[in-house]
This record gives C-alpha cells, sequence and structure tokens, in this order.
C-alpha cells in the first residue's frame, strides 16, 4: 500500500496519474497547503520541504522498512523502478525518459508556475513579470511540441512517466494565457492522455478530496508569504 499525501495541485496530479495507469494500491493522505496543513511535524519527518506531493511505500521491492520520498519527479522514478513500467529498460530510453522528467521539474513547472503566480495571484499586476513568464510558458510549450512533431504519440516513444510529469502542467493552459491549438502535435499529445481513462479517474479523485478549489486571501497568506522562518 502507497500512502500518497497529496493536494490538488499539478505536481500532486503526477502521482495519481501514475498510481491509477499502475493499478497500485494507494491512500490519499490529504494536505490542504492553502490551510497550512503542509507544516504540521507529522507530513514535515515525510517532506521537509513541506511540499505535496509525498509518499510512503508500505511495500518496498527490498522488502525492508517502509520507504519516504518527496519531490514529485522522484517519486515518479522511484515508482516507475518499483514495477518496471513506464520508464524504459534500456540504457538509451531511459535516460531519454529522464531527459524530459528534468525537463519538467526544472523548467516547464517552475516556470509554468511563475507564470501562475504572476497572472493569477500577484497582489499587483507587474507587466514584466508577467511577459516574461507568459512568453516563457509559451517557448516551453513550442519545444514540447516539435519533440512530438515526428509523429510519436507520447513524449519518449512509449507513454512513460515524462508524460505524466508534463501533463498536469498543460492543463491549466488557459490560465498561463497559452492558446494550446498554437501547438498542434502538443494539442493532440493532451488529448491523447486526457482521455486515458486512468487520467479520467485521477482527475475524479481531485474532486473528491478538493470541493472548493479556490485560492483565498488565507491561502496566500500561506503559500506565498513563505520564508526561512517557515522551516525552523
Amino acid at each position: 500500500m502507497i500512502d500518497l499525501y497529496y493536494w490538488t495541485t499539478p505536481n500532486g496530479h503526477k502521482i495519481t496519474l501514475f498510481l491509477e495507469e499502475s493499478g497500485l494500491p494507494y491512500r490519499i493522505v490529504p494536505v490542504n497547503i492553502g490551510r497550512g496543513e503542509q507544516f504540521n511535524p507529522e507530513f514535515l519527518r515525510i517532506s521537509p520541504n513541506n511540499r505535496i506531493p509525498a509518499i510512503v511505500d508500505n511495500a518496498p521491492a527490498d522488502g525492508g522498512d517502509a520507504v519516504t520520498l518527496f519531490e514529485s519527479g522522484a517519486i515518479l522514478l522511484y515508482l516507475a523502478d518499483k514495477i518496471h513500467r513506464f520508464i524504459p529498460q534500456d540504457m538509451r530510453g531511459r535516460n531519454l525518459v529522464l531527459q524530459w522528467l528534468f525537463w519538467q521539474m526544472g523548467g516547464l513547472g517552475p516556470m509554468a508556475g511563475q507564470n501562475h503566480h504572476f497572472v493569477q495571484y500577484a497582489p499587483e499586476k507587474i507587466p514584466y513579470a508577467i511577459d516574461r513568464y507568459v512568453k516563457e510558458t509559451s517557448r516551453l510549450y513550442a519545444v514540447l511540441n516539435k519533440q512530438l512533431a515526428d509523429g510519436r504519440d507520447f513524449i519518449a516513444g512509449e507513454y512513460s512517466i515524462a508524460d505524466m510529469a508534463c501533463y498536469p502542467w498543460v492543463v491549466p493552459h488557459q490560465r498561463q494565457q497559452q492558446t494550446l491549438e498554437h501547438f498542434v502535435h502538443l494539442s493532440q499529445w493532451f488529448e491523447r492522455l486526457r482521455l486515458r481513462p486512468a487520467t479520467i479517474r485521477a482527475y475524479a479523485r481531485a474532486k473528491e478530496i478538493n470541493t472548493a478549489p479556490v485560492v483565498d486571501d488565507a491561502s496566500k497568506r500561506v503559500l506565498f508569504g513563505q520564508d526561512d522562518a517557515s522551516v525552523r
């Protein structure tokens, strides 16, 4: 059984996508990040960076004690290695997937996240910041579109953790001021993933967990006011 510490964010969705695809038994432990539950001592023992998602694998492959992990990319890689699925077993294929997984972790996620912040949540509209991150999101969409332009159905050939990592960050494309139809191959890939039964199940779980997905003033103080004092 996998215990998934989760909230309904793109990074959280990555892991429910994997778990629904794999059929691994799991239990969701909601962590309402808008109400500060990520600072609970019990959660910090699993995720010292006070971020979701995190997992506890109560039945690791080595038969030893439970394994805890934080960081969504590390979790995806761990789970793929655990069941030998969604990542190629050959060296070249594996490294192709890893490149795109790290591309999402280091590029698409952080840049789209800043896009969300300055477009949607910043208390004052800063044109330079909005323009900077909307353009960078557009550039990254174009990079992914180009990768998909050779007729492949998925980012690294077969469906993999690279697709699971990227898809949730493209779901809010309208909030990111992106027109998906401008990226033909990316748009086709997005529809393929959107219609997968496991994707439908994963996003249905999200609606069960968070019935009021609104970032209100109290949430903003928690989410956007952290500094070193939050870690002490």
